[in-house]
């Protein structure tokens, strides 16, 4: 019994549990397939299917981000991301006018200051854009360790979900759509997954 998803591989054969590093990465809302991904697939169907060649090998196919977009859980974590996005940048949209603001008056008055109001007054601009750029800096790390978080939560929930899912159902593989390189939709079970964490996520508020 296994589950693959974006960063370990868990199969339980005769008793012996073995476990495989998935070189692919995630990042923001999509998961990019490394080639370790296809190594890995490649070896499950090469050494395991065969055990089970006697019955019928029941294997399900999970769209991670069509569960991210259409859950309830997903939505309200992509609402609380676009609201902490939209904070940051009404702030930086703010600072922004700011030094516009300093440049027009420096650019209609630099005729009648003096040298050294002028230097003073672009030294102010020099060190306004300087912490406009921090600041930008600081709300895109921001803004990618919230998302990473938020994220992180949900598929660690949707994965646990899956493995209880094919524990209970007999699934031999439950596969992230991203992993595969053809399947045929008859074993595409991400509705019933979006279901039951709809169900469970309910339940738990």
């Amino acid at each position: 019994m296994g589950v693959l998803h974006g960063g370990e591989f868990l199969i339980q054969i005769i008793g012996f549990k073995i476990s495989f590093t998935v070189c692919g990465k995630e990042r923001g809302y999509s998961m990019r397939l490394g080639k370790c991904s296809f190594i890995v697939v490649a070896l499950v169907v090469f050494y395991v299917l065969p055990v089970y060649a006697a019955d019928v090998a029941k294997i399900g196919i999970v769209d991670f981000q069509r569960v991210l977009m259409e859950s309830e859980a997903g939505k309200s974590v992509q609402g609380q991301i676009q609201i902490k996005g939209r904070e940051m940048e009404t702030n930086l949209i703010e600072q922004g006018k700011e030094i516009e603001r300093l440049t027009e008056q420096m650019s209609r008055e630099s005729m009648v200051m003096s040298k050294e109001k002028r230097e003073e007054k672009q030294r102010e601009i020099e060190i306004k854009k300087y912490d406009f750029q921090s600041m930008q800096k600081k709300y895109q790390m921001e803004f990618r360790e919230l998302e990473a978080v938020e994220v992180e939560k949900l598929k660690n929930d949707i994965f646990e979900l899956a493995e209880k899912i094919g524990k209970k159902e007999g699934y031999l593989l439950i596969i992230e759509k991203s992993a595969a390189i053809y399947y045929p939709s008859t074993i595409d079970m991400t509705d019933v997954l979006i279901e039951q964490y709809n169900a469970t996520s309910k339940a738990s508020n």
